[in-house]
């Protein structure tokens, strides 16, 4: 849209009859990038009596749509819902940290330790090292492909050299994508080792430690600027229904949770192209949590909670899939035709691997992801659908059944909350209250805004974040 064209269309927005009603409605969105757009209705009726007492009608709305909020967690694709996602996930690891939200307050005096597992190394990479140099020389010889094997740069944090292998050719991209693909497994493995290693360190059998302590966990991928992901997660040990015995404290925590990182290896599928041992790599970090130490709860909540909303784009990458939706990457259909979408690249319709607007680096590891997801030892890892993610297919964030709330829940209460909010509006009988029936039906109708639409919102959103700031600031006062 040229700038007449846009300067119109937000003329026409700001001058319309429903512009204040619709401004409400993208307010109660927090701002919402790409809110959805229903058609419908909603009728409250006295079940007694048949009397209506309250009806919605979505027609009634400017443009006839209800616009409800996306719900997306990545901040890259819309702010205003992975802000809400990670407060969230801020009060969901706090709870576990500090009680609240249905986990009792003792819960404090439990011990606690905030971890960090990585990746290993599949070849140098460019990095950021406090004002020294990025990888001083140690030797004359440049590597097999005739490039320097070290680097003298002072890196600044926002170069966009960081992360990128000082030699691609000799960067061992195969092994980084089969170890990110396997990264959740990794996990899996580690907290079923970290129980055995607790029981060990202790003299006591899996079952009777199992029968005195419980392990709770709540943990986040990151990713690095390698493309690959490492693991920040708090590690807790609980009694049954009370406090752990005096025996499981943090020393025990710190002493099982390398020797159980350390035991873990998964091997690759068998392939021509070889086999790839998969391990944590060496650079572990354990820090105990503690209520009077130097990491408080609220920094650790805080700094996973922030993690919780980014993605693979961290890596230079997109945050959006590259494969066909049709035939899920394959190129085929069943039976064995050529998928009629994608002509059997694979790729979504008029995509180019070549012309992604990513990093070398990035394009690198997806190339390897599409290549080696055309290979039928490889096919149950979904790398193809998952390339725009560098391989990785885990959760982004996933939490013991037993570490403190739920997201589900926090939703609900905040659900009923409002819904508590609105009937009290309209006059309307409790939400609990039997005698009243809602009949609704809807449909979706389109999600988006138009430009000038966007820009309004994205002034709301901005304003609600700074309201929400300056509250919390005086909260916190």
């Amino acid at each position: 849209m040229n700038t007449n064209g846009w300067m119109h269309d937000l003329a026409n927005l700001i001058n319309s009859p429903g512009y204040a009603r619709w401004k409400q409605m993208v307010a109660a969105t927090g701002g919402c990038a790409h809110p959805i757009h229903l058609t419908g209705s909603s009728t409250i009726i006295d079940a007694a009596t048949g009397e209506v007492l309250h009806d919605y009608q979505a027609a009634d709305e400017p443009g006839g749509h209800l616009l409800i909020a996306c719900g997306n967690r990545r901040a890259s694709v819309c702010p205003a819902c992975s802000q809400l996602y990670q407060a969230d996930t801020y009060h969901l690891i706090r709870a576990g940290l500090s009680g609240g939200k249905g986990i009792p307050d003792s819960i404090t005096t439990h011990p606690r330790a905030f971890v960090t597992l990585t990746a290993p190394s599949f070849g140098p990479v460019h990095s950021h090292r406090n004002g020294q140099p990025c990888r001083p020389r140690r030797h004359a010889e440049p590597c097999p492909h005739g490039r320097p094997i070290g680097c003298h740069a002072r890196h600044q944090p926002h170069d966009g050299l960081l992360g990128q292998p000082l030699c691609p050719d000799c960067y061992d991209y195969p092994g980084a994508v089969l170890w990110q693909a396997h990264a959740g497994a990794l996990w899996h493995r580690f907290t079923q080792a970290l129980r055995r290693h607790l029981a060990a360190h202790i003299g006591l059998s899996r079952r009777a430690f199992a029968g005195q302590v419980r392990v709770a966990f709540a943990k986040v991928a990151e990713y690095q600027r390698r493309g690959l992901v490492h693991f920040h997660a708090v590690i807790r040990l609980d009694g049954h229904g009370q406090p752990p015995p005096a025996w499981a404290d943090h020393s025990l925590l710190s002493e099982a949770i390398p020797a159980a990182a350390h035991s873990i290896t998964l091997t690759s599928p068998a392939s021509d192209l070889g086999q790839w041992h998969l391990t944590w790599g060496d650079q572990l970090d354990i820090r105990p949590i503690t209520v009077n130490g130097d990491l408080s709860e609220r920094a650790v909540a805080s700094y996973i909670a922030k993690y919780a909303t980014k993605g693979a784009e961290a890596s230079g990458t997109i945050d959006h899939r590259l494969s066909c939706r049709a035939c899920a990457g394959h190129g085929r259909q069943r039976p064995l035709t050529t998928c009629p979408q994608c002509h059997g690249t694979g790729l979504k319709p008029g995509l180019h691997l070549d012309a992604l607007p990513v990093t070398d680096h990035a394009r690198r590891m997806i190339r390897t992801c599409w290549d080696l997801g055309a290979r039928p030892e490889y096919a149950a890892l979904r790398l193809r659908p998952w390339a725009h993610m560098l391989g990785f297919r885990g959760h982004f964030s996933s939490k013991s059944r037993t570490y403190s709330t739920t997201l589900t829940a926090l939703r609900d209460a905040r659900r009923q909350h409002r819904a508590a909010e609105a009937r009290d509006r309209h006059q309307l009988p409790a939400v609990t209250d039997a005698t009243t029936l809602i009949l609704a039906h809807w449909r979706f109708a389109g999600i988006g805004h138009t430009p000038a639409e966007a820009l309004m919102a994205e002034h709301i959103r901005h304003n609600i974040a700074t309201a929400r700031k300056i509250a919390a600031e005086r909260e916190d006062g």
